[in-house]
């Protein structure tokens, strides 16, 4: 089966994380048909280099340049419509996929035709990509996925594989600060769409202290609270449920960050031995 893989890059992300992720994708033992790259809004001359220096040696990279940069959702969003091929696979600009990670999902989805949404299990590196701290185990089936994803997130949005024609047919990625991927599983989940995850790790994902720092703050508790009143007022989840995914995000949220890396690693994840 054919198949695109989408990345959006913006200004601030760092030219050495994007060359290893790029790297990832050069190195599958399946290759993509075509690589679309988003650049929302204008890039470092360091960045830019990354991009062209990757695009002179794939020859099916297609580069989507916009002036302005107005957030991972709307970019995601273009990207999508812009992509040839009806399964579109995720990859960010940090994390590091497997050689196999490819060639593992497609196979899965060659003999599961209907599945629309297909994600995998991570592990998560703060130094070295070689030496993984933690791994995430995600619900795999359907109806697991259905009841998890009424209190967290049941994707990683780096490992997803998914058919265009589902996601245009949910609404696409939204402008949905911080939860534009969330936002969009929710909704295909309400179409119907079936949905998995594989119960394998197929990419490494860059954990150190800023992401968790990000993850914190008035700020984003106020957006979660704001998307969790969303899922409540499209009848996704209930007056209990709401109350509480709030009352535990308050608390996540407002501690210091090295409590909040505490609870993630220790609690919300599993150490690799």
């Amino acid at each position: 089966m054919q198949f695109s893989v989408l990345l959006s890059v913006y200004k601030n992300e760092k030219p050495e994380y994007l060359r290893l992720a790029l790297q990832s994708i050069a190195a599958q033992t399946l290759q993509p048909d075509e690589i679309v790259i988003v650049k929302d809004g204008g890039l470092t001359q360091a960045l830019d280099a990354v991009i062209d220096d990757f695009a002179a040696k794939q020859q099916n990279v297609r580069v989507l340049p916009f002036a302005q940069n107005r957030g991972l959702g709307l970019a995601l969003r273009d990207g999508v419509e812009a992509c040839n091929y009806e399964y579109i696979a995720r990859m960010d600009t940090d994390d590091i996929a497997l050689p196999d990670r490819f060639a593992r999902q497609m196979a899965y989805l060659e003999q599961h035709q209907d599945i629309a949404l297909l994600g995998s299990w991570i592990t998560e590196f703060s130094q070295d990509a070689d030496k993984p701290d933690t791994i995430t185990k995600l619900p795999c089936t359907h109806e697991a996925i259905l009841s998890y994803a009424k209190k967290r997130n049941p994707f990683r949005h780096m490992t997803v594989v998914f058919k265009k024609s589902a996601v245009i047919t949910s609404g696409n990625y939204r402008d949905f600060l911080w939860f534009e991927d969330y936002d969009l599983w929710v909704r295909i989940l309400q179409q119907g769409y079936k949905v998995a995850n594989m119960p394998e790790v197929l990419v490494n994902v860059r954990a150190g202290e800023e992401m968790f720092a990000r993850r914190g703050g008035w700020r984003y508790l106020k957006q979660e609270v704001r998307f969790q009143r969303a899922l409540y007022e499209r009848g996704f989840i209930g007056l209990e449920n709401y109350a509480n995914n709030v009352f535990v995000r308050i608390a996540i949220r407002l501690v210091p960050n090295k409590v909040r890396i505490f609870v993630y690693k220790k609690i919300l994840r599993r150490t690799v031995r």
